[in-house]
C-alpha cells in the first residue's frame, strides 16, 4: 500500500530541508574560507566568561601559598563541572590533579609565548637629531630584545583564549595564557590555566547553545511568517478545486470554485468552472432529451394497449401472438415509467423540498406496497418511532421501494431481509440488508450508473433495464443525502441510504 503525502507536508519537508542545506553550506564555507574553528566559538561571551573565571582564580591565589593551589583548582573546577590545571609554558604541570597532556595540548601550551603591549614612545624634542631618535637609532642588543619579548605581563592579565578537541581521551580543552605570583622569585610568572570538560557545551561556558537555538528558531519562524501565507493559499485552493471534481464525479455540476486568483490556480479553477457548465449543460439536456422521449412514447403505447384490448374482445379464439404483443407492450410501457422516473428524480432537485419524515413509517409503506405478492419473503423492521430525517417524503419512498423490491426479486429465497435505521452525529442511516449472493466487488461502483446490470443479456427472467438503482440514488442525492453499496460478511448485500437528522 502506497503511502500518501499531502501537498503541504512535501512543501514543508522541502522547506526544513532548504534550511538544513543551507546551515550545512554556511558551516563548511565558514570553516574554509574563512577558518571557522572551534578557537571562534569562544572568541565572544564564552571567552569573556572563561577569562572571568580565569581573573576570579588567579585572585584567590595571590597570597596563598603554593600548598592550596590545588584546593582552589578543585573548589572552582566543583562550582562549573571543569577541571583546572596549571602548567607552566615549558608543559611543565604545576597544580591540579596529576594528568598526562595530549600531544596537541601540550604542542599547544609550547607554543605560546607572552606578548606585551606596545608600549606609549615617549615624546620627542623636535631639537633631537634624527639620528638619535629611537626609530633611527641602532638597534638594541639581542640580549636586551629576548628580555623584552619575555617580559613577565602583570598578575592576573589573560591572553586570548585557545580551545582544542582531543579523541584520546575525548575532550575539549581551554588554554588560557594569564600570570601567576611567584613568592620565590617575587615576580608574576607566566603560566597557562587549563579548563577540560568532556563536553563542548561545558554547561555553557565552553560553548552556549542557546543563542544558537534562539537564532534557529527565529529563522524558522521568520522564514514561516513568509511562507504560510502562499503555501497555505496553494494548498487551499488545490483542496476546494478537488473537492469540486470530486463532487462533478459523483454527478453534481453546479459546484463551482474560486477563480480570482492570478495565476496557475486560478486559470485551473477557471477550467474546472468551464467544464462543469458545459457538463452540466449535456447531462442536464440529454435527461431532458430522454424525459421528453419518455413522455412522448406514453400516448404510443396507451394506445397500443388500447387497440390490444379491443383486438381481444373481437377475436373469437385465444390468438397466442396478441400474448406476445401484449408482453412486450406492457414491457415497453414499464420502461417508459422508469425513464420517466428517472428523470423527473433528475431534474426536480430545484423543486423539492425538504421536511422531516418519521422513517418508519415510509419503510412500514414500502413494505406493504412491494412484499403484498410474496408471502415466503421475511422482512424484519428495526427502526424507532422517534426517529425522523430531512428528505421529500415522495422519493424517500421511491427508493425504499426500488431497495426492497431489489432484494425480493434477488435474494428473498436466502434469508430474511432487514431494514435498520440508527443515528450517527447529525445523520440517520437507513440500512437495507438481504442474505443473497452480493454483487461483485468490481461492479459495486458501477450499479448505480443508468442501464448498467450485472447479467448483460437484460432478459426479462433476469430483471428489468438497469434504472432501478440509478432512480434510488438520483431519489437520495436529490434530498441532499447519499447512498453506499458494500457486501457483507459472509454473505449478502447492505445498501445504506444516509440522511440528515431532524434536531428537535
Amino acid at each position: 500500500m502506497r503511502i500518501k503525502f499531502p501537498l503541504y507536508a512535501k512543501i514543508l519537508f522541502w522547506f526544513f530541508l532548504n534550511l538544513l542545506v543551507l546551515g550545512v553550506v554556511f558551516f563548511f564555507v565558514a570553516r574554509v574560507q574563512l577558518r571557522f574553528g572551534l578557537d571562534s566559538l569562544i572568541a565572544g561571551r564564552a571567552g569573556d566568561r572563561m577569562q572571568a573565571i580565569t581573573k576570579l582564580i588567579m585572585e584567590d591565589l595571590r597570597d596563598r601559598p603554593r600548598t592550596e593551589i590545588d584546593s582552589v583548582l578543585k573548589r572552582y573546577g566543583e562550582a562549573y563541572s571543569l577541571d583546572f590545571f596549571l602548567f607552566r609554558n615549558d608543559g611543565a604541570q604545576i597544580a591540579g590533579e596529576f594528568t598526562e597532556l595530549p600531544l596537541p595540548v601540550q604542542e599547544k601550551i609550547r607554543e605560546r609565548r607572552a606578548i606585551i603591549p606596545p608600549q606609549r614612545r615617549p615624546e620627542m624634542d623636535r631639537r633631537t637629531p634624527f639620528d638619535e631618535r629611537p626609530e633611527f637609532g641602532p638597534p638594541p642588543p639581542p640580549q636586551v630584545q629576548n628580555q623584552r619579548e619575555m617580559r613577565p605581563l602583570p598578575l592576573g592579565v589573560a591572553l586570548p583564549n585557545s580551545m582544542l578537541h582531543t579523541s584520546n581521551p575525548k575532550r575539549y580543552w581551554v588554554l588560557i595564557r594569564t600570570t601567576l605570583p611567584d613568592t620565590e622569585m617575587r615576580r608574576p610568572m607566566p603560566v597557562t590555566l587549563i579548563a577540560m570538560s568532556k563536553t563542548l557545551s561545558a554547561g555553557g561556558l565552553f560553548f552556549d547553545f542557546t543563542p544558537l537555538v534562539i537564532a534557529a528558531l527565529a529563522v524558522i519562524f521568520i522564514s514561516t511568517l513568509f511562507w504560510l501565507p502562499l503555501v497555505r493559499g496553494i494548498t487551499k485552493s488545490i483542496t476546494r478545486i478537488t473537492k469540486a471534481t470530486e463532487r462533478m464525479a459523483e454527478g453534481q455540476f453546479d459546484v463551482r470554485v474560486d477563480d480570482e486568483r492570478r495565476d496557475e490556480l486560478g486559470s485551473l479553477g477557471g477550467s474546472v468552472n468551464r467544464m462543469a457548465a458545459r457538463l452540466s449543460g449535456f447531462v442536464g439536456g440529454q435527461r431532458k432529451f430522454l424525459g421528453d422521449i419518455a413522455h412522448e412514447l406514453c400516448s404510443p403505447i396507451a394506445r397500443m394497449q388500447m387497440a390490444l384490448g379491443i383486438m381481444e374482445q373481437r377475436s373469437k379464439e385465444p390468438n397466442p401472438y396478441l400474448n406476445d404483443l401484449r408482453e412486450e407492450v406492457e414491457h415497453m410501457s414499464n420502461l417508459v415509467n422508469e425513464l420517466l422516473s428517472f428523470s423527473k428524480a433528475s431534474l426536480g432537485k430545484a423543486q423539492i423540498k425538504l421536511q422531516p419524515v418519521l422513517v418508519k413509517s415510509v419503510v412500514e409503506k414500502a413494505v406493504n406496497r412491494e412484499a403484498g405478492s410474496i408471502n415466503t419473503a421475511e422482512i424484519k423492521i428495526d427502526v424507532a418511532e422517534d426517529i425522523q430525517m430531512l428528505a421529500e417524503p415522495e422519493l424517500l419512498l421511491r427508493a425504499v421501494c426500488n431497495l426492497l423490491r431489489n432484494a425480493l426479486r434477488y435474494a428473498a429465497h436466502a434469508g430474511p431481509i432487514t431494514i435498520s435505521a440508527t443515528r450517527a452525529d447529525s445523520s440517520v442511516i437507513l440500512n437495507i440488508e438481504d442474505c443473497g449472493a452480493g454483487i461483485p466487488e468490481e461492479s459495486l461502483a458501477q450499479i448505480f450508473d443508468p442501464f448498467y446490470r450485472l447479467d448483460s443479456s437484460r432478459s426479462r427472467d433476469t430483471g428489468g433495464v438497469g434504472l432501478g438503482l440509478s432512480i434510488v440514488k438520483t431519489c437520495v442525492e436529490s434530498c441532499g443525502g447519499m447512498v453506499v453499496c458494500e457486501n457483507r460478511q459472509p454473505v449478502g448485500l447492505r445498501v445504506s441510504l444516509r440522511f440528515p437528522l431532524v434536531v428537535a
